[in-house]
């Protein structure tokens, strides 16, 4: 595993995934301003460390393609849909963190360059090599494939130590620990483990991937101030899943 100079992190440079639903605070849906604040100074923190850092968002927030496709629209479309959302996020988080003083690009798959940048792999590398927090937006591009999948391809691209799959709950559990109090919770996995059990924190093609390219999967939860840089610390409550 990669050392960080100077940076008291493990990593040198990291995926962090953030779902819609985390963008949307307790409100469950939209954009919440202080919550997306939140995040782009826990960004900035984890930065601060000498880490180089890439984001992936989800949209669920706004839209999730796999819940309008029984209202008269093909998957594919749905996935569309559900990308250009992501997109939204994409620049919104982005701005919150410049506003922070630091340089951040949004780069989707799906082509608009009167909107943000195009996703070339080449020029994303460029921006993590001068410290710019690029905000990868459309998903892969493709239908049918979640985010999370996303942010493991991504991490595979970008030569990443790690993804930071941050949620609403501190680590992978046996059960919703919302629902069954008897859940148990894991401190580390393997990728395996997490497709035998059927431990849904990722779809099984993120973990297939994650994997095949042997990247480490930290679950954590996002909710509180400095939740990324202490996972970086080593500090979080967290699983790791990995090989």
């Amino acid at each position: 595993m990669a050392k960080a100079g100077k940076s008291r992190s493990a990593y040198r440079r990291v995926i962090v995934k953030v779902s819609g639903e985390a963008l949307a605070g307790d409100g469950g849906s939209g954009i919440h301003q202080p919550t997306i604040d939140r995040i782009a100074k826990d960004l900035v923190a984890a930065r601060e460390l000498g880490v180089t850092l890439g984001v992936v968002v989800g949209g669920g927030n706004i839209l999730r393609g796999v819940q309008v496709t029984g209202k008269g629209l093909s998957r594919p479309t749905a996935d569309a849909m559900g990308m250009l959302a992501t997109v939204m996020n994409a620049m919104v988080l982005e701005a919150a963190i410049e506003r922070l003083g630091v340089p951040a690009r949004t780069m989707s798959a799906l082509a608009m360059p009167q909107v943000c940048e195009v996703y070339e792999r080449q020029r994303a590398l460029r921006h993590l090599d001068e410290n710019r927090v690029v905000v990868f937006a459309g998903g892969t591009g493709n239908p049918f494939f979640t985010t999370d999948t996303t942010a493991v391809l991504r991490a595979a691209e970008m030569s990443c130590d790690a993804v930071l799959k941050a949620t609403n709950v501190d680590g992978v559990y046996s059960a919703d620990p919302k629902k069954d109090p008897k859940a148990k919770r894991y401190d580390s996995l393997t990728h395996q483990q997490a497709l035998d059990q059927d431990l849904r924190i990722m779809d099984a093609t993120a973990f297939a991937l994650a994997r095949e390219n042997r990247t480490p999967i930290i679950v954590f939860s996002i909710r509180n101030q400095g939740a990324i840089e202490a996972v970086l610390r080593g500090k979080a409550r967290s699983t790791i899943v990995g090989a």
